[in-house]
């Protein structure tokens, strides 16, 4: 059986430690706070540690806000190697709210795979709120979690992770699409935070 590992327990955190719980694999929380982890992982019958404890998962999900990401990355020398790590960051430039906080060429997804060229990076869950996750729904439209990676059997397990919670997952290419994904991130985030949109709801796929 699969089991994921989920590091951070905010909304995010815990609504991909939710889809994986309705997935059926095995789940590990790990948070800064232990309470916290504890508090998301619990209810879903998962393990719970912080930041720095071994990683149990053979997928990694990174759901910190960017600016944490390399301080998780320099708490795991080696330890990503050969794991699928899934980026879910939105590097938003928040001193401006205006622009992207990586060059026009890259992405936070594209830093990540050069930080730990070992691992199998996989771009998802950053164009969803949490809320459209746990509810499996964008407005009336089921929910659609759009993934991007260079290993296509990295990319393909975690789209039969969210599948088998439930929700419709979309294979959107290479790991430079990482780049317009992370675009299509800012510009939810930017009109949810002028109150144009919901948190609760967001962009939706649709045939």
């Amino acid at each position: 059986m699969t089991t994921v590992t989920v590091i951070g327990a905010g909304n995010l955190g815990s609504a991909v430690a939710g889809i994986a719980a309705k997935g059926g694999t095995g789940i590990q929380v790990l948070a800064r706070d232990t309470e916290k982890a504890q508090a998301v992982a619990g209810p879903l019958g998962g393990a719970a540690g912080t930041v720095g404890d071994a990683i149990t998962g053979e997928i990694v999900v990174l759901a910190v806000p960017y600016p944490a990401v390399a301080d998780v990355l320099s708490a795991y020398p080696g330890a990503f190697d050969g794991k699928v790590l899934v980026d879910v960051s939105n590097p938003v430039d928040f001193s401006t709210f205006d622009d992207l906080a990586v060059p026009a060429d890259s992405s936070a997804a594209k830093e990540i795979q050069d930080a730990v060229p070992g691992a199998k990076v996989v771009k998802a869950f950053n164009a969803n709120f949490g809320a459209t996750l746990g509810t499996g729904a964008a407005g009336p439209v089921q929910t659609a979690v759009l993934a991007a990676g260079d290993d296509a059997e990295a990319k393909q397990s975690l789209i039969d992770l969210v599948t088998a919670a439930g929700l419709r997952a979309v294979d959107a290419g290479s790991l430079k699409r990482a780049r317009e994904l992370e675009a299509i991130g800012f510009l939810q985030i930017t009109l949810a935070g002028a109150e144009k949109i919901s948190w609760a709801g967001g962009f939706a796929l649709v045939d």
